[in-house]
């Protein structure tokens, strides 16, 4: 019988046989026990499965890959220790030094700053592009060393929705799989892989975590992407891997062969992995994120109705309102509701978006965004303060722009607040 998402997020993943704890153990050892040589040689040739150094693969880190990946309807997960790791192995898995991939330029600029400034010093070049932009723009952009195209449900911090099908289109009229980053929707309000996409990312810190105690991510595959139909541009997956005795992962591994490189290539190498301590974390938010992001998307909706009509406030971003350019594509992709996140502007420069922060009492000022507590954060003040105004706006951050992330808290509280510390710029 297949659950309803809501039971996915208590039921799935860690599957106790008789006598075994209910509740997911945390697995916190390095290594494991095997009795003979030959059992151990096996596992590092790929010929068996098991686990031997977690730096590869823990009990409790892949039963939590596991009910991230049943939520996502994919059919392989690997977890990693930071969105921003997630999101390098999964174009890092399929580019190398030559490689050219395309990009949402509205990305968060930690991942922004990875694909156009690191990335690149490793050869792999990243064109940013306009995501708003019509099928026949964005086409332009494609090069044939293109591997890979990637983007945001919604973005951050400018809360801008993707249009997946577009960009699904686009990817695979080019041969290339579609990348979506889906940590601010999660998969209880859009499910990527239904619309056509073919890998998915999260920071798993946000509101799968909840509750802001532990950093990690988590790479999802779909399974559905024909590797070998392009054998020439992924030559990773489709020729024989020396460091593994000639592995050919698209044959060997067949819709498991992406997270299967990934994992003993990339993690093997790099060893981005989320420790089981996290993933224990991060089980126990998973299992209350359906609940969560009902709250979320409720309290955000009543209070960016709240900021729309206060004369105060100049703008306001959030696809919940009817009046928003991407109401359209939301109720399209996320018609539970988008996430709890929305941005706005105020009326007068940098200092009056300081002194309305400064007299916040419920909600407080962090960089981290997506959790159970209200939170906001100004960009040009803080993660941007090196800035212009000019260069902000080429980075599509407007000068004036407040990020704000609302919590589970009650809605009229959350409004109270928002009030009080209005009236006084």
């Amino acid at each position: 019988m297949e659950s309803r998402i809501e039971t996915k997020c208590i039921q799935e993943g860690w599957k106790p046989k008789r006598g075994e704890p209910r509740q997911l153990p945390i697995y916190q050892s390095t290594t494991f026990k095997y009795d003979t040589s030959e059992e151990m040689g096996q596992l590092f040739d790929l010929e068996a499965e098991g686990y031997f150094y977690t730096r590869l693969q823990n009990p409790t880190n892949d039963a939590v890959a596991g009910k991230i990946c049943a939520l996502e309807g994919g059919v392989a997960a690997m977890l990693t220790s930071s969105g921003q790791a997630a999101n390098f192995y999964a174009v890092f898995n399929i580019c190398e030094a030559g490689d050219h991939f395309i990009a949402s330029s509205a990305i968060y600029g930690g991942t922004f700053n990875l694909f156009g400034v690191t990335m690149k010093k490793m050869g792999i070049e990243c064109t940013f592009v306009d995501q708003d932009l019509t099928e026949e723009e964005l086409g332009k952009y494609f090069k044939p060393n293109t591997k890979a195209v990637f983007g945001e449900t919604i973005t951050n911090p400018t809360v801008s929705v993707l249009d997946i099908e577009k960009f699904v289109r686009l990817a695979h009229s080019h041969g290339v799989p579609l990348i979506i980053d889906n940590t601010f929707a999660t998969p209880i309000n859009c499910r990527p892989f239904e619309w056509g996409a073919d890998i998915v990312t999260h920071s798993t810190t946000k509101y799968m975590d909840g509750h802001a105690v532990g950093v990690g991510g988590c790479i999802v595959d779909s399974g559905n992407f024909d590797w070998k139909s392009y054998g020439d541009k992924f030559p990773g997956l489709t020729t024989p891997d020396e460091s593994y005795h000639g592995i050919i992962y698209a044959e060997k591994f067949g819709k498991a062969a992406y997270i299967t490189k990934a994992t003993s290539q990339l993690m093997r190498d790099f060893g981005a992995i989320q420790s089981p301590q996290n993933a224990f974390y991060l089980n126990l938010g998973l299992e209350t994120l359906h609940l969560r992001m009902r709250q979320h998307c409720e309290n955000a909706l009543a209070a960016a109705r709240f900021l729309e009509k206060n004369e105060k406030v100049d703008w306001v971003n959030y696809s919940g309102l009817e009046s928003n350019k991407y109401h359209e594509l939301a109720e399209k992709y996320m018609p539970k509701g988008s996430c709890g996140v929305l941005s706005f502007g105020l009326k007068g420069g940098r200092e009056t978006a300081i002194k309305f922060m400064d007299s916040l009492q419920l909600a407080s000022i962090v960089t981290h965004v997506a959790d159970s507590k209200t939170c906001l954060l100004h960009p040009a003040s803080h993660t941007h303060r090196q800035l212009t105004d000019e260069q902000l706006r080429e980075s599509g951050v407007a000068p004036d722009l407040i990020r704000l992330s609302v919590g589970v808290e009650n809605a009229e509280d959350i409004i109270a607040d928002l009030k009080q510390a209005l009236e006084q710029i």
